[in-house]
């Protein structure tokens, strides 16, 4: 171990000089950063700002709904440091206020943080830009076809928001502390490169650059913080093509060694599901479940039709570990995985769909008790449930959108209904779909039922699905080809910008389908 608890590995090789005699090279490569599971022992900081914000919810609540609220005010769950405004600060909306209130509890508890604000963020979509961009339009916001360095980007990044948030970490180096870094921006530079602003320069040097920074900043000034780099979800990266693209960029960043490890499913609604046994990956886990009916081939997704082995996020981790352990065979990263609004199933009917999912439910409780434990440190509540994920085009006031994100007003999202509320910006609270994550909550683990086990026994056709088995139709902007609920050309140039819906399509499409492939920039 060396002095903060890390295991080394030592490799050692032989080369032969030119001389003919042997001599010894020793080099050193880091595991994954080992100090025990920081989740361990349930002892998670409650934040009393979210306390706050359910309370605003309860006071109109009835019924179950009512229960279920008042049981989450003492969930805990990550606070978003997504700005620069929220670093230092006296109240539990900042994480200089967080840390300070947990330092004065007799034993501190675990507080986590989302680190979220890397120039040109969220680069597939629009609903959460961040405040730091690479190059800025006339009227302020960021120009993602802009090429170049980000130098003045990356400059205000790492001067007015790593710096100032590790010097905040090290004043309270009492407190336990887990980080998750910046998520979906490295799985989007490893599949999304289609999209035009993921793909330039500009957003390329920014997230590297970007996420290197962090991690080398937080692991040096913050040594007792936990850090886990975010690696999206089995819907996403659940295809070898993906994971392979994904570990070979990580790789590649070199900081692997200050990581304890990666977060999964943050902000989704992906199934948490139950493992398959470690054999089913041995010959593709996709394989092994076709002919099965086990619960951990569920796959409310169809995936597993798409040779994905992503159905459900113990199986993608899984699957992903083997794709890491062949592009950074010296390293065991540990995961985490949110399971803050994955409490119901089949409620998509596509699952690209990610912008407040109706139907949808808070899921298991926040617990170091995993189905994988040497693998899973734990399940958090990482995308604080009651938060918008982004805005309808019209927002409550009635005044316009400035950030609105077609897949807001996909057939899954609250809004899209008449009758429905319409969503404010990505993070203000949602009472209305508070209330549904509450009314169709499961705070405790569920078998899947025998009609959700496998793509091959899954009677409603959603999107990307199987479609000839009942002749049933497929959604709206679905057709069924080739016994596949396809999107027509319209829902494709609605929403081919999002990475989700793009990976779907590019695994579904036969390679007959043209149409596809074209519209896709392929």
């Amino acid at each position: 171990l060396d002095s903060i608890g890390r295991r080394i590995h030592f490799a050692c090789r032989h080369p032969r000089p030119a001389s003919g005699m042997p001599f010894l090279v020793t080099s050193v490569a880091l595991l994954a950063v080992s100090n025990g599971n920081p989740f361990a022992g349930g002892n998670f900081y409650v934040n009393p700002a979210y306390q706050a914000e359910l309370d605003r919810s309860i006071s109109s609540a009835t019924g179950a709904t009512l229960a279920n609220l008042k049981l989450m005010r003492d969930i805990p769950s990550a606070y978003w440091i997504d700005k620069k405004a929220k670093i230092r600060g006296t109240t539990t909306d900042t994480l200089e206020g967080i840390l300070s209130d947990a330092s004065k509890k007799p034993k501190p508890p675990l507080c986590v943080f989302i680190l979220y604000n890397l120039p040109n963020r969220d680069c597939d979509s629009t609903n959460s830009r961040g405040e730091i961009c690479c190059y800025t339009h006339h009227n302020g916001t960021c120009d993602l076809d802009n090429n170049g360095t980000c130098s003045e980007g990356l400059k205000e990044y790492q001067t007015n928001y790593i710096d100032p948030f590790a010097s905040v970490l090290a004043a309270y180096s009492k407190v336990p502390v887990a980080i998750v870094i910046e998520p979906d921006s490295l799985p989007n530079l490893a599949t999304n490169l289609k999209n035009p602003h993921c793909a330039n320069t500009a957003t390329n040097a920014a997230y590297t650059n970007g996420i290197k920074y962090a991690v080398n900043t937080l692991a040096t000034k913050a040594p007792h913080a936990s850090l886990y780099l975010d690696a999206a979800h089995g819907g996403w990266l659940g295809w070898d093509d993906n994971a392979q693209a994904f570990s070979s960029l990580l790789g590649s960043l070199g900081v692997v060694e200050h990581l304890r490890g990666l977060s999964s499913n943050v902000a989704n609604y992906q199934q948490i599901g139950t493992p398959c046994p470690k054999d089913a990956f041995d010959a593709k886990m996709h394989n092994w479940c076709q002919s099965r009916t086990d619960a951990c081939c569920a796959d409310d997704c169809h995936l597993l039709s798409q040779w994905s082995s992503g159905n459900n996020e113990y199986n993608y981790i899984q699957s992903m570990m083997k794709e890491l352990d062949r592009s950074i065979p010296y390293w065991t990263p540990h995961w985490i995985i949110d399971s803050g609004r994955a409490g119901a199933a089949g409620e998509r009917s596509s699952c690209s769909n990610w912008c407040n999912i109706r139907g949808a439910g808070v899921g298991l409780k926040p617990t170091s008790n995993t189905s994988l434990p040497n693998v899973v440190d734990a399940l958090f509540w990482l995308k604080t449930p009651g938060e918008s994920d982004g805005c309808t085009e019209t927002l409550p006031d009635g005044s316009q959108c400035l950030r609105f994100d077609q897949m807001c007003a996909s057939a899954d999202a609250i809004g899209s209904q008449a009758g429905e509320p319409r969503a404010p910006y990505a993070g203000l609270w949602f009472d209305y779909q508070v209330k549904q994550l509450a009314a169709n909550a499961h705070f405790h683990m569920q078998t899947p039922t025998a009609a959700r086990v496998s793509s091959q026994h899954v009677v409603e056709p959603v999107a990307f699905g199987k479609c000839s088995m009942t002749g049933a139709s497929c959604p709206a902007g679905y057709g069924c080809k080739r016994d596949i609920c396809m999107p027509d050309k319209a829902t494709v140039a609605l929403y081919k910008h999002t990475s989700t819906f793009a990976t779907r399509l590019v695994h579904a499409a036969h390679p007959q389908d043209t149409g596809h492939a074209e519209l896709m920039g392929q």
